[in-house]
Order: structure tokens, then C-alpha cells, then sequence
């Protein structure tokens, strides 16, 4: 079973930064897709931002410009570095990482709240 360390949650005021890190401990062979999602109360859960093990990345609009993700493969740790905060980013962000090759098996983290709050 692969577990899942997020960390980096908070509460912020509006415009204000936060970075989220997600890590894979273990020693884990063919990590993919490592990604962030979020869930604000009465929304579905969406993609906020992902990264390929290759580094391409894909972002949801309304976070383009404000939101970085990158990884470290070497720690199999993703980051979510989070500028320019508005109440519209308070949610619930969970990690989601890919595991293998042909066939990708997927695991979800346990979520970490973020306000924007005055």
C-alpha cells in the first residue's frame, strides 16, 4: 500500500502564499503523474495543477501565473507553491500520484485545508 505525506496547509489572508508538499516515502519504482487537486465545500473535487515525471505540467485556468508545481524525484516529493491567494482558492487540496508503466495505479492523499481568509 503506498501512502501518502501531505503537509503545507493553512490559513492565509488574501493574497497571501502557502506551499504544500506531498511525499511518496519508501522506495517506489515507476512514479508518474504526480498532481494537485482541490475540493471547496459544495464543489467537486478538480485538478489544480499536475506534473509529468518528463516535468510537463498542466494547470486549471484560474490558477495559471499564481501556482508552481514542481517535484523532486530523487525524494519523490511533489510541491504546490501557492501565490497571489484569494478566498476562491479555499478548499480542501489533495495529492494525487500514478504509479506505473502501460497501467497507472492511483493513490490519493488525505487532504490539506487551505483558507484565505481575512
Amino acid at each position: 500500500q503506498v501512502r501518502l505525506v501531505e503537509s503545507g496547509g493553512g490559513k492565509v489572508q488574501p493574497g497571501g502564499s502557502l506551499r504544500l508538499s506531498c511525499s511518496v516515502p519508501g522506495r517506489v519504482r515507476n512514479l508518474s503523474t504526480m498532481a494537485w487537486y482541490r475540493q471547496a465545500p459544495g464543489k467537486q473535487r478538480e485538478l489544480a495543477a499536475s506534473m509529468t515525471s518528463a516535468g510537463v505540467t498542466q494547470y486549471q485556468d484560474s490558477v495559471k501565473g499564481r501556482f508552481a508545481i514542481s517535484r523532486d524525484n530523487a525524494r519523490n516529493t511533489a510541491y504546490l507553491q501557492m501565490r497571489s491567494l484569494t478566498p476562491e482558492d479555499t478548499a480542501v487540496y489533495y495529492c494525487n500520484v500514478k504509479i506505473g508503466t502501460d497501467v497507472f495505479t492511483e493513490y490519493w492523499g488525505q487532504g490539506t485545508q487551505v483558507t484565505v481568509a481575512s
